[in-house]
């Protein structure tokens, strides 16, 4: 069970550590083979392999697991087999399988658990995982994994514990409320995940 030693920024925090666990959350130890694959380390070195930058390197081996940010089956169910942890980000992904045989990691949103099915359509059902066009989102409902521009797959609101909220629509464009405050206005013909992550 992985120990995180908290910084001692304050009199409380000093000698403080929290024990992460995930055994109630993650179904997976291993990523699937076919969806991953090793990550290179530069360790500061440029271009040339020169180091450039002293004193960087080590730390534990990663897998980069191939996650789908866009999600362009329409219209296919998938199920959720497992949910699993991912060393490059900080929410979780969540290992699919669509009905035609095709199989993916995409972002996990908090509530989907492992045999829900979860679908991408330009309109369907509102419940966490699904994937639908801005436009045929009600106001009020959060939202991650957001297009800027259609087509380009989710860009915005991926990080664990993050959702933007859909404030309204206008002239075309939706009014986006995003973690950070700040209301932006994306084309409603860009696709989002419903839910939290």
């Amino acid at each position: 069970m992985p120990i995180r030693i908290l910084k001692s920024n304050n009199a409380g925090r000093r000698s403080k550590i929290s024990v992460i666990d995930r055994s109630g959350v993650v179904t997976a130890n291993k990523p699937s083979k076919s969806l991953s694959h090793g990550m290179r380390r530069n360790s500061g070195r440029n271009s040339r392999g020169v180091i450039t930058v002293q004193s960087r390197g080590g730390g534990s081996k990663r897998a980069w697991r191939e996650v789908d940010l866009k999600q362009l089956k329409f219209g296919i169910p998938a199920v959720v087999k497992t949910i699993e942890y991912d060393p490059n980000r900080s929410a979780y992904i969540a290992l699919v399988n669509y009905l035609d045989g095709a199989k993916v990691y995409i972002l996990a949103p908090a509530g989907v658990q492992v045999g829900d099915k979860i679908v991408t359509n330009t309109n369907t059902k509102i419940k966490p995982g699904n994937r639908l066009l801005l436009k045929n989102i009600p106001a009020g409902i959060a939202i991650f994994n957001i297009e800027l521009q259609p087509g380009r797959g989710g860009q915005i609101v991926r990080s664990a514990g993050t959702g933007a909220t859909i404030l309204g629509f206008d002239k075309g464009f939706a009014q986006v409320k995003l973690p950070s405050g700040e209301i932006r206005l994306i084309p409603e013909n860009c696709f989002a995940s419903v839910g939290v992550l």
